[in-house]
């Protein structure tokens, strides 16, 4: 228990024995928690010096109804010695404060750290870690710029729900114009029938017929095509299945609007995929600009002005092509343990144990 993340009961079930007590014997007895020199403040900020190197990622996840970040250490790779800190909160201040405690000639021999979009997580890193080339995460780039025919995809979804109520109203509006005039008919009219006593004339419509929205060539309507399309937008064309061509193909010729947007976003995953130099992959990016400016697709003006407000930290990325995998692994780690142990209701002794498995 002092090396995996696994749970006293877990344990117990394959030793064959009372999981529950092994718990509180391991918590009570056997770990050393009560000894533990960082116990009274380990439900707020915790620390491992030691752990420090050259390439760190920061990061924040929501743990015990709170957010923490967390400060990790690439080279230990999600597995003991990757841990440095976590501290609770996202301020600049207090993590500072916390972080500061690190010794700084350690700080200072820190040369890259990679993070996310985040000013406060920005903040962060430019004050801790002064020397540090910081890197923000390509896969958040990416990210954000799928959010653009996201909200696209849903502004047409949303059109398309009108219409088919709009649709569904005319219908009901149609059934009731019919059964006025069925009635009408029947009073100035009466019934004809042929010989055998069958009734003639053209046989009347259901009063509860139902009403059925337009389909699209594929079979689905509307609606159902813009609820479908949400994976295919963000992925690459060359993971679409068969079905998923042919969606996206009705889709763009319904809007070529969207065709633009999702050439937009593969351009710009292109850049990063590419292994090319930043002075390269510099130009590409101001082109990359230059095609959303022609596409006047509002929503990723947002994307472009993100980017170019950040453009220095998001090309450091060509240098030594670092992500934030590390973080977002170690982070998925510590979700996947708080799960086994059904929640968190002691947070000082999980940290410890956190400490314990990861740092």
């Amino acid at each position: 228990m002092d090396t995996y993340p696994v749970t006293a009961q877990c344990v117990g079930r394959f030793f064959r024995t009372d999981g529950k007590y092994l718990g509180r014997a391991y918590k009570e007895h056997l770990s050393d928690f009560d000894t533990w020199d960082q116990k009274s403040h380990a439900g707020d900020w915790v620390l491992l010096a030691e752990n420090m190197g050259e390439r760190l990622s920061i990061d924040e996840t929501m743990l015990h109804n709170d957010l923490f970040t967390f400060l990790s250490n690439k080279d230990g790779h999600g597995k003991r010695g990757t841990l440095i800190a976590a501290v609770k909160g996202t301020t600049v201040a207090d993590v500072t404060r916390i972080l500061e405690k690190i010794p700084l000639e350690a700080r200072l021999k820190v040369k890259e750290v990679t993070l996310d979009f985040s000013d406060s997580m920005m903040g962060i890193v430019r004050e801790v870690f002064p020397n540090a080339e910081v890197v923000i995460d390509c896969f958040h780039i990416i990210q954000l710029a799928g959010k653009a025919p996201e909200e696209m995809r849903l502004k047409l979804k949303r059109a398309a729900r009108k219409e088919v109520k709009k649709q569904e109203g005319e219908f009901k509006k149609k059934q009731q114009r019919r059964a006025k005039s069925r009635a009408r008919y029947a009073k100035t009219h009466k019934p004809r029938k042929s010989r055998n006593g069958k009734r003639l004339g053209r046989p009347r419509k259901r009063k509860n017929e139902k009403f059925v929205p337009e389909k699209l060539d594929n079979g689905e309507t509307k609606v159902d095509l813009l609820t479908h399309v949400r994976y295919p937008l963000l992925k690459s064309g060359d993971d679409w299945t068969d079905f998923q061509k042919k969606e996206m193909k009705i889709l763009f010729e319904l809007d070529p609007r969207m065709g633009k947007a999702y050439g937009l976003l593969c351009a710009l995953r292109n850049i990063f995929k590419k292994k090319q130099s930043r002075e390269r992959a510099k130009k590409a990016l101001h082109a990359w600009y230059k095609n959303v400016g022609k596409s006047q697709i509002r929503e990723f003006f947002a994307v472009r002005d993100t980017i170019k407000s950040k453009e220095e930290f998001v090309l450091n990325y060509f240098n030594n092509r670092s992500t934030n995998a590390s973080a977002e692994s170690l982070n998925s780690k510590m979700k996947g343990f708080r799960t086994q142990v059904r929640g968190v209701s002691d947070l000082p002794f999980f940290m410890y144990r956190c400490m314990m498995i990861f740092g």
